[in-house]
C-alpha cells in the first residue's frame, strides 16, 4: 500500500496548490514549505538562506572557495552559520529528513529531491506534473508575478533542477521511467488529483503492472 506520494514538478505549473488540495483530501501531511522550515530548524538558519539554495548547486566560484578554505589556515576562522550552510549539506540533511517522513508515511512531499531519495521504496508513489509553457506563466500571472518575470522564472528555476539532479543524483530530469505517471497540469487541478488518486489506487489492487524501482541512481553530495 502506498503511504508517500511525491510530487516532481516543472516551475509554474501549479504543483503547490494541487499538492494542498491532495494532502487536504487524503488526510495526509505536506511536506513542501514544511520543508524548507525544517531545514533552516536544524541548520539553525533563516528560511531565506534555505531558500536560496534549495535545488540548486553551488556556483563555481564557490566550490573553488570552499576547497581552498579546506587547505589553508583560514579554516581556523570562525565562519557564520550562513556561510558553513550550502548546497551539499542541504542535500544531507533533506536526505536524512526524508528517511524520516518515510519512516512516519501518510505525507506528499514536493521536490527537493524526494523522488531520488525514495526511489527503491514500495510504499512511494511518484508523480511528475508539467504543463505547456503559456499555462504555467498564466498560474504565475493569476498568482501576482509579473509576465517578464515569470517567462524568466519558467526558463532558469528549470534549468536550475535539472543541474541540481545531475549534479547529486546523476541522472537526467526528469527521470521518465522513475515516476508511476506524468501529468499535464493543463487538465484542470481536480482532474489532476483525481488521475492521482485513482491511478495510485490501481496500482494498489494490482501491484503487479508498478514500475520497477530506479536503480543505479547514486547519490553524491560528497562533490
Amino acid at each position: 500500500m502506498f503511504r508517500i506520494i511525491t510530487l516532481e514538478r516543472e516551475y509554474g505549473c501549479g504543483c503547490a496548490r494541487i499538492a494542498e488540495a491532495l494532502a487536504d483530501r487524503l488526510g495526509w501531511k505536506l511536506w513542501d514549505h514544511l520543508l524548507t522550515e525544517e531545514i533552516a530548524k536544524q541548520a539553525n538558519v533563516d528560511c531565506g538562506v534555505v531558500e536560496q539554495r534549495e535545488e540548486k548547486v553551488d556556483g563555481t566560484f564557490y566550490r573553488l572557495a570552499k576547497t581552498f578554505w579546506r587547505g589553508s589556515y583560514e579554516r581556523s576562522m570562525p565562519l557564520t552559520e550562513s556561510q558553513t550552510f550550502d548546497a551539499d549539506c542541504m542535500v544531507r540533511m533533506m536526505e536524512s529528513i526524508t528517511a524520516r517522513i518515510a519512516a512516519e508515511g501518510n505525507a506528499v512531499v514536493v521536490g527537493r529531491g524526494a523522488p531520488y531519495f525514495l526511489r527503491e521504496r514500495n510504499d512511494t508513489f511518484r508523480v511528475f506534473l508539467y504543463a505547456p509553457q503559456p499555462e504555467k506563466i498564466r498560474r504565475l500571472m493569476a498568482a501576482g508575478t509579473r509576465q517578464a518575470d515569470a517567462e524568466e522564472l519558467v526558463e532558469t528555476v528549470d534549468r536550475e533542477r535539472m543541474t541540481f539532479i545531475k549534479h547529486y543524483f546523476n541522472a537526467d530530469w526528469p527521470t521518465r521511467w522513475l515516476y508511476h505517471l506524468m501529468i499535464n497540469t493543463a487538465i484542470g487541478d481536480e482532474k489532476v488529483i483525481r488521475t492521482i488518486l485513482n491511478t495510485m489506487r490501481d496500482l494498489e489492487d494490482n501491484p503487479a503492472s508498478s514500475p520497477s524501482a530506479l536503480r543505479g541512481v547514486a547519490l553524491n553530495s560528497s562533490r
